[in-house]
């Protein structure tokens, strides 16, 4: 079983900083360097959106129009875990940030992905952030 946990979240207020990180497990994952690792959010009322996306060596990186200069997507493929340290905070970034990995898309291409065309996600961590 796979599992892909997150944790970080938080009520904040704007202008202050988060670290999210998604730790990846289980027995059929394999080795998590192989996976493409990315952040999508969901705010409530909306549609999840793409945040930002790491190629698996973690040389690559694809953000957002909306985060992009804020938020730095990274990984640590030693320890299974992918973070996202998100600076400047602003209450519309409030929403579920959830974790995906997948096998054989691309850190470019995984923005256009549809929810059930990724092969792992995790359950989220919920980021509140105040005016």
């Amino acid at each position: 079983q796979v599992q892909l946990v997150e944790s970080g979240g938080g009520l904040v207020q704007a202008g202050d900083s988060l670290r999210l990180s998604c730790a990846a497990s289980g027995r059929t994952f394999g080795d998590f360097g192989d996976y493409v690792m990315g952040w999508f959010r969901q705010a409530p009322g909306k549609e999840r959106e793409f945040v930002a996306s790491i190629s698996r060596t973690g040389g690559v990186t694809y953000y957002a129009d909306s985060v992009k200069g804020r938020f730095t997507i990274s990984r640590d493929n030693a320890k299974n875990t992918v973070y996202l340290q998100m600076n400047s905070l602003k209450p519309e970034d409030t929403a579920v940030y959830c974790c995906a990995a997948d096998f054989t898309t691309t850190a470019q291409a995984m923005g256009s992905r549809r929810a059930h065309e990724i092969d792992y996600w995790g359950r989220g961590t919920l980021v509140t952030v105040s005016s």
